[in-house]
């Protein structure tokens, strides 16, 4: 479970009654994306044929270009997700990390399923450590316009998210 049980209004779109503009929703897609592609090839070891996890990262990148229907990206991120389903280990949270990237365009909190999982899959493959290394990486990709709201969002979520990002 990644999504807290209490919205936080900044990280809901204006349309749907919160305060994320559209510009910092893409950043949000798009720095999920990065998170997961990071780690896509720890799926691709396992299950090089499998291009649905490939396929919801470009997703996300298509939503926020405008060439992908949000419910498109979406359903595409529900396909990666069902890659991950009967995985275990490191190919398992890699693709459970991509598919959360394309969810992002439906719920822009699935950014932190994306970063967590790509963590967790680090960590499965190479230990804390690695870990600990990839989750600051991801921080120093954060673009400057959501940064504080990320890192803020991390250290709130970061019970749901298995400790992820306090390493």
């Amino acid at each position: 479970m990644i999504l807290p049980a209490v919205r936080d209004p900044r990280l809901v779109t204006t349309r749907r009654g919160g305060t994320l503009t559209d510009a910092d929703h893409h950043l949000l897609a798009l720095w999920a994306a990065d998170c997961a592609e990071h780690v896509l090839e720890l799926f691709e070891r396992e299950l090089p044929d499998d291009r649905r996890p490939r396929e919801a990262v470009d997703a996300a990148r298509g939503w926020v270009a405008g060439s992908l229907p949000m419910m498109e990206c979406r359903a595409l991120g529900g396909h990666a997700m069902g890659t991950a389903r009967p995985l275990r280990g490191t190919a398992r949270f890699a693709a459970y990390a991509a598919g959360q990237a394309a969810c992002v365009a439906h719920v822009a909190e699935h950014d932190l399923g994306a970063a967590a999982y790509a963590v967790k899959a680090v960590v499965a493959d190479a230990g804390v450590a690695a870990g600990r290394r990839e989750r600051d990486r991801q921080r120093d990709w954060l673009p400057a316009a959501v940064r504080a709201l990320v890192l803020e969002d991390q250290e709130r979520r970061d019970a749901i998210c298995w400790g992820v990002f306090s390493l």
